[in-house]
C-alpha cells in the first residue's frame, strides 16, 4: 500500500493539471472558461505544446476570459494568434470555430457558468457542450475531466490514461474528485509524452511500469 501511495505522489509531482501548468485558476467562474478555450485548443490534431503556446497567447492578447473578448477581437486577429503559437496548419479553421462557438454560447447561455446550471446532469452537460460545431467527445472529456471535484460531472476517463494506469498498476477506481482529475491528467500526460513516443528508457515512471 505505502509503495502504491508513493508511486501516485511521485506521477503528480512530475504530471501537474494542464489548467495549472497554464496558470489558470478553476475555482473561478473565469478560469472555467479560460480552461475551456484551452481545451478547445488541446482538442485538435496537434501537439499538447502548441496548444499550450497558442493558449499563452490569448492569454497575452487580454483575451481569455469571456466569450465577448474573443467576438470582439475578430477572426483575423485571431488567426494571428493561433498562428504565434504555432497552430499553423489549423488556424482559419480554428478561428472560424472559436466564433461559432462564442456566438452560440452567448445567445443560447449567455455564459459557461449558465450552461453547467442549466444541465441536468454530467451527460446532459456534455451532450450540451457537443452541441457546439466543433466541440466532439475528445474536447469534452479533455474540459470536463479537470473540472471534476469544480463542478459535479463524472466524464468517462479517457482510454489512453485507462492504458497508463494499466502499466502502473493503479486502480482508477479508487478515486474521485479532484484527486481523479488529477491522477486521469497525469496518466494522459505520461502517455503523451513517453508511452506513444516508445521512450521507456527515458520515463520517470520507469521503475514502476509492468512493461
Amino acid at each position: 500500500m505505502g509503495k502504491k501511495r508513493a508511486r501516485i505522489d511521485r506521477l503528480l509531482e512530475i504530471f501537474p493539471l494542464y489548467s495549472e501548468e497554464l496558470g489558470i485558476d478553476l475555482s473561478k467562474p473565469s478560469g472555467r472558461f479560460k480552461w475551456f478555450v484551452a481545451s478547445i485548443l488541446f482538442g485538435a490534431r496537434i501537439s499538447e505544446q502548441i496548444a499550450s503556446n497558442t493558449y499563452g497567447y490569448f492569454e497575452t492578447a487580454g483575451i481569455a476570459s469571456a466569450p465577448e473578448k474573443i467576438i470582439q477581437a475578430g477572426w483575423e486577429r485571431l488567426v494571428e494568434i493561433l498562428d504565434s503559437g504555432g497552430y499553423v496548419r489549423y488556424d482559419f479553421s480554428t478561428a472560424t470555430k472559436l466564433l461559432e462557438i462564442m456566438a452560440s454560447l452567448q445567445s443560447n447561455y449567455g455564459n459557461l457558468e449558465n450552461l453547467y446550471r442549466q444541465s441536468t446532469d454530467s451527460k446532459d452537460l456534455e451532450r450540451r457542450l457537443q452541441e457546439f460545431k466543433g466541440i466532439g467527445p475528445a474536447t469534452t472529456q479533455i474540459f470536463l475531466r479537470e473540472l471534476r471535484g469544480r463542478w459535479n460531472v463524472e466524464p468517462e476517463i479517457s482510454k489512453i490514461a485507462g492504458t497508463s494506469a494499466t502499466n502502473l498498476e493503479i486502480e482508477l477506481s479508487q478515486f474521485e474528485g479532484e484527486r481523479l482529475a488529477r491522477v486521469e491528467t497525469a496518466l494522459v500526460k505520461l502517455y503523451l509524452r513517453y508511452c506513444k513516443k516508445s521512450k521507456c528508457s527515458e520515463c520517470p515512471m520507469k521503475e514502476s511500469c509492468k512493461k
